[in-house]
């Protein structure tokens, strides 16, 4: 069951696999962003989401419960054994890039048909708890897609089947004024192996290419795939690869006013350097990626 080319599709969230979400919330808190409270998944992992007004998200995610990870991963459940996997090899970083979706079952059945099936389909609600202390119960339904020889990175496509209110008030508003997400970067040797696999899951064959690699429009941010010299040049940061894969590098994040977020790093003691016009904070625990700051245009 072919897919009918549409527009690309807008980033929903990324992955963030963390130690755990006391560390995080305190790294990313001095960052200058709002930390929503911690939330539990029926499979025992656990996250402490950041959001954003342009409705995508950060999700720092831990382990709550081994005990359900190892039971839910035994018994099929991807996002909890390739979380498992990345763990055991990375420890933390960035996992998986989530796109948004109408129909996760039709987007399986490609992912199927084009041979990048991740594994079976996930449906799972939980509990959202609002800062005022409403509650909120979200479902969702996912489709995985992956390409072997990137065992520390996966995709999926998410579909709110009972959505959250997008209304989050205070949870929007960060001090170091984040407006949203402004481009994903990931690092390989030769980034054109995985162009496929990019292609599918963001429904974009608009691919333009460069001397340091490849560059990804989706609806509402960019994705970047670096080889390690492109990375320096870009960010300021080494990056050596002991080995083939796509690895995930950095967060870019859109805000309204540098100068704000520059001040913001500094009040917080957070070591940071300019890049062109970025700034760039090399990864600390808690954070796992390198995080960075660009105005909006």
């Amino acid at each position: 069951m072919s897919q009918t080319l549409g527009p690309p599709r807008p980033i929903d969230h990324l992955v963030l696999p963390v130690t755990d979400l006391v560390t995080s919330r305190q790294r990313l808190s001095a960052l200058g962003f709002t930390v929503a409270a911690d939330a539990r998944h029926p499979f025992g992992t656990e996250n402490a989401c950041i959001f954003f007004a342009d409705d995508t998200y950060l999700e720092p995610l831990s382990v709550g419960s081994r005990e359900d990870c190892l039971e839910a991963a035994r018994k099929g459940n991807v996002f909890v054994a390739r979380d498992q996997a990345f763990r055991f090899r990375r420890g933390e970083g960035l996992s998986a890039i989530v796109v948004k979706t109408e129909g996760a079952a039709a987007d399986d059945a490609h992912y199927r048909e084009q041979g990048l099936s991740g594994g079976q389909v996930l449906e799972f609600a939980r509990q959202f708890r609002f800062p005022d202390g409403r509650t909120a119960e979200g479902a969702f339904r996912l489709a995985f897609a992956a390409d072997l020889r990137a065992p520390d990175f996966f995709a999926f496509a998410c579909e709110r089947v009972n959505p959250l209110p997008t209304d989050r008030g205070a949870l929007l508003v960060h001090a170091n004024g984040a407006a949203g997400l402004a481009r994903v970067v990931l690092v390989e040797d030769n980034p054109s192996d995985f162009q496929y696999l990019l292609e599918t899951v963001l429904r974009q064959r608009d691919i333009t290419a460069h001397s340091f690699g490849l560059s990804i429009a989706t609806a509402n941010a960019t994705v970047e795939v670096l080889t390690p010299d492109g990375f320096h040049a870009h960010y300021g940061l080494e990056r050596t690869l002991a080995e083939r894969g796509l690895i995930g590098a950095a967060v870019v994040v859109a805000v309204a006013d540098l100068g704000v977020t520059e001040a913001c790093l500094a009040a917080n003691g957070i070591h940071h350097h300019k890049t062109g016009a970025r700034l760039v904070v090399a990864p600390e625990k808690g954070q796992g990626v390198a995080f960075a700051f660009e105005e909006l245009k």
